[in-house]
């Protein structure tokens, strides 16, 4: 299939590393372009002549340069996501997870699930493996959790049965608009299986054009076609063991991870692995086994009888909001890059539960001027510093706000890279110093 093409990988990092080597190993001259340069790799934002294909790494936007030059010239452009579809084995079926938040957390509990089922597989894309590399290997099925920017560049993937979480204001800045961003997720739907969060107006209303057979999920009771709550109990009406009835596939005991929004993943992974044929008991086995990555939720410790709990992968309002409704009082902790997010919603909700706030980060004042309108006697304070050492400050202040019965959450909101590495430097300082905390 590549044999002889001349083609150019834009992006000198994991994905395009992945993406040259399969392309070469497939006989194709492969020209690596980065505009950070090095060795064997070139800087331009044209095409070279001759050039037959460009495979771009998910983080290069659509208006870069070298991709705008290749469209005015005709030359085909996709990502490694769908260069990896075209080189798969087509007997391995993909199970597709995509959404604005909870995507890792719902591949790593279908990954589980699956081997439990006794499925030889792997969580893959825009988490674990690269899919260039589960590709070439020999397993039965694949859990891929899919990005909007892997999304964008993809024409021909095809998922077994694909799941879109939730949708929010997110990456506006990549998409251009929330109807581009909205567009991109709805390509995960081709034709196969497609889930969708029916509390979640946004991804109900994009599900009603999607082709294919049409399967929710949702916190209330299920309906016919549905998996859902009843009581305790996870239940499906989408693929019922006995037609007409409601199978139980988990309780809320088995689960190893809190909140509703953790329970809608939870059935998320259910209706993908049921498409493809999981048993129940096989969901209920891989849901207890299931353990979240770092940052995602995790109580700390508990000091003076005050919980200390690690979300900072909330990096919008949305996942912020989820986190903050798993609490009765909290201690917030908010702030950083918002990206032009939104933050009103997400204090009007909150402010019941807000017994104080800690802000850090460029963009506190949206945040600030919202808590005025909605929270004006919670107390607040502000950490101005923009380095790694604002979270001795931010801990610092949380612990003097707290008291006893209440959780100190950091779910800030925002995205980090004002004054940290990326979220899991954030995450990682916050937990370093609540155990230290912990040591007296």
């Amino acid at each position: 299939m590549y044999d002889g093409l001349r083609v150019v990988v834009a992006g000198a990092g994991i994905s395009g590393a992945a993406a040259a080597r399969v392309l070469r190993d497939r006989g194709a001259t492969v020209t690596v372009v980065d505009a950070r340069g090095g060795e064997d790799v070139l800087v331009t934002d044209t095409v070279p002549a001759g050039t037959d294909l460009v495979v771009t790494s998910p983080g290069w936007r659509p208006d870069s340069p070298l991709l705008v030059d290749a469209a005015a010239k005709g030359i085909e452009v996709y990502g490694e996501v769908e260069l990896a579809w075209r080189v798969r084995d087509p007997d391995v079926p993909w199970l597709a997870v995509t959404g604005t938040n909870g995507k890792t957390t719902t591949v790593k509990m279908l990954e589980s699930i699956l081997l439990a089922a006794g499925r030889r597989t792997v969580a893959a894309g825009n988490v674990g493996l690269p899919l260039l590399d589960a590709v070439t290997q020999p397993y039965d099925v694949l859990a891929v959790e899919l990005s909007s920017f892997q999304l964008h560049w993809s024409s021909t993937v095809q998922p077994l049965a694909a799941a879109l979480l939730n949708l929010a204001p997110d990456h506006l800045d990549w998409h251009g608009s929330m109807a581009e961003y909205g567009r991109a997720k709805a390509k995960v739907w081709t034709g196969g299986t497609s889930i969708a969060n029916a509390d979640d107006e946004a991804t109900r209303t994009l599900l009603s054009r999607a082709p294919g057979r049409r399967v929710t999920f949702t916190l209330r009771t299920p309906r016919p076609g549905e998996l859902g709550l009843v009581e305790d109990l996870l239940v499906d009406r989408a693929f019922p063991d006995v037609p007409g009835e409601a199978t139980e596939l988990a309780s809320l005991a088995d689960l190893t991870v809190t909140g509703g929004h953790n329970v809608a993943n939870a059935l998320a992974a259910a209706a993908l692995a049921r498409a493809h044929g999981v048993p129940a008991d096989a969901v209920r086995t891989g849901l207890q086994r299931f353990t979240a990555d770092l940052h995602r939720n995790d109580l700390v410790a508990t000091v003076d009888g005050v919980q200390w709990v690690d979300d900072s992968k909330a990096t919008n309002p949305h996942a912020a909001a989820a986190s903050l409704a798993a609490y009765d009082r909290v201690v917030w902790i908010a702030g950083g890059l918002l990206k032009g997010a939104d933050v009103e919603d997400l204090v009007r909700t909150a402010a019941p539960q807000l017994a104080a706030v800690v802000l850090l980060g460029t963009d506190r004042q949206p945040i600030r001027d919202a808590l005025s309108r909605h929270a004006p006697d919670v107390p607040v304070e502000e950490v101005s510093r923009l380095d790694t050492d604002a979270m001795s400050e931010v801990v610092a202040a949380a612990r003097r706000l707290a008291r006893s019965g209440d959780t100190v959450l950091l779910a800030p909101a925002a995205a980090s890279m004002d004054c940290f590495r990326d979220y899991e430097e954030r995450g990682d300082l916050f937990v370093d110093l609540v155990r230290q905390l912990v040591r007296g």
